[in-house]
């Protein structure tokens, strides 16, 4: 299928700057693109999943991508979206960052192999080597001070106040297309929507460098902000971002994200964020339809993504721990699956190698006071790594400890507590 007509049978085409000469572009033969990541975390989120299964969909093209990242730029702050301005990192912190993005962008799209191997590129490689006085001479002579002010980056932070640190920002991702042309022959910025002014920037900067300001083959195009059905924001939980790196968002959260989406929303996010055919989806969206409560089309969701990010095992750990927490089977869970199951859940940590359960429920917090405890266990409200225990008298022994370390205690139908052995 043409690719152009893929991304917009799936809604992943907010603007484009020139339709026809882009659809031409593509068809002219294989075509350099590149999106920007600031390194402004430590790690990227799902909200950065978008712009990156984008250039992966160029890739599968056929397609150059360049996965830019941000260590100049990163330490200077994007405006865009913001309605304050971003706390600015130190140097070394840039640099750490920038290794972390890159090492997870290397995990989705093809690094190695092909003749549209994916390239990876850090612009603190050329805006540090530049000067103030080159900055100016250069580049900022062809950025009119009315035009940036009209970018909604920019206009929608007037009011509030904008530091020059953050005016200047514009121009510097205009310099990174300017970089990539040169040296890439890159002819295409993608980004979220929100970039479509620091984009068109780029293309301006392109067309006015260019000598007697001729045309210049070059386009920008974003992806739509992807919005949940019932109003909350997209990629955010109770426990905050949703992350890709696994230490900050395990891959059983990862996979009980995308699980848990809408009915509503669940067929436009294997459009956006799969690479299932439509035909397919079609089929996922008829069971959405059918027969809900199965919910088919968000395990499907679910083990795509969990899969693309992480990878295949991943994905088996995450369904052990959903299955064992559906059916009781806590048993048999590995510690380190323990730990990604019962995360959020309240934990306490017993100094006492084989303490009685009485206490232990007292003293973790389990139960009220020990005639509270007392009545917990003697009406069967009391499981232990899934199994009920009505004994009074019952001492948490090593039969109990999961690799010696854990044991689950369940209060009631829901709640869990997380007992840790030193």
């Amino acid at each position: 299928m043409d690719l152009l007509k893929d991304l917009h049978q799936r809604g992943l085409v907010n603007q484009i700057t020139d339709e026809k000469g882009l659809e031409k572009h593509l068809d002219s033969g294989q075509v350099t693109l590149y999106c920007g990541f600031d390194p402004t975390a430590d790690s990227l989120h799902i909200g950065h999943l978008l712009p990156i299964l984008m250039l992966k969909r160029f890739q599968q093209a056929g397609h150059r991508p360049i996965a830019l990242v941000g260590g100049g730029t990163g330490m200077i702050g994007d405006p865009s979206g913001r309605s304050t301005e971003r706390q600015l990192n130190n140097a070394e912190v840039v640099h750490d960052y920038s290794e972390s993005i890159k090492n997870q962008l290397a995990k989705i799209l093809n690094f190695e192999e092909g003749d549209n191997a994916a390239v990876a590129r850090n612009n603190h490689e050329w805006l540090s080597q530049m000067t103030i006085i080159d900055f100016l001479r250069d580049t900022g002579k062809h950025f009119g001070i009315n035009y940036m002010l009209a970018k909604d980056s920019v206009e929608s932070r007037i009011e509030q106040g904008i530091s020059f640190t953050e005016f200047s920002y514009m121009i510097l991702q205009s310099l990174d297309f300017q970089q990539l042309h040169e040296k890439e022959n890159c002819t295409l910025q993608i980004g979220g929507s929100d970039q479509w002014g620091n984009i068109t920037a780029g293309l301006e900067l392109l067309r006015r460098s260019a000598a007697g300001e001729q045309e210049v083959d070059a386009y920008g195009l974003t992806v739509p902000l992807i919005t949940k059905a019932d109003g909350s924001k997209f990629g955010k939980t109770a426990g905050g971002a949703v992350w890709l790196d696994p230490e900050k968002t395990s891959p059983y959260e990862f996979y009980q994200f995308w699980i848990n989406a809408d009915d509503r929303d669940v067929i436009r996010f294997l459009k956006s964020f799969t690479f299932l055919s439509l035909e397919e989806i079609a089929e996922l969206e008829k069971e959405v339809e059918t027969q809900p409560e199965k919910r088919v089309a968000q395990r499907r969701l679910a083990e795509e993504m969990t899969v693309l990010v992480h990878d295949k095992e991943a994905l088996k750990q995450a369904e052990r721990i959903s299955e064992a927490l559906f059916s009781g089977d806590i048993k048999a869970l590995s510690g380190e699956e323990i730990e990604q199951g019962f995360k959020d859940v309240p934990a306490y940590t017993s100094e006492v190698k084989n303490p009685q359960l009485l206490d232990l429920l007292v003293e973790g917090g389990i139960s009220s006071s020990k005639r509270q405890a007392r009545e917990d266990i003697g009406n069967g409200a009391v499981y232990i790594n899934g199994e009920r225990n009505q004994d009074l008298k019952h001492t948490i022994g090593e039969q109990d400890r999961i690799e010696d370390r854990f044991t689950i205690i369940r209060r009631g139908k829901k709640k869990y507590f997380l007992i840790r052995f030193q």
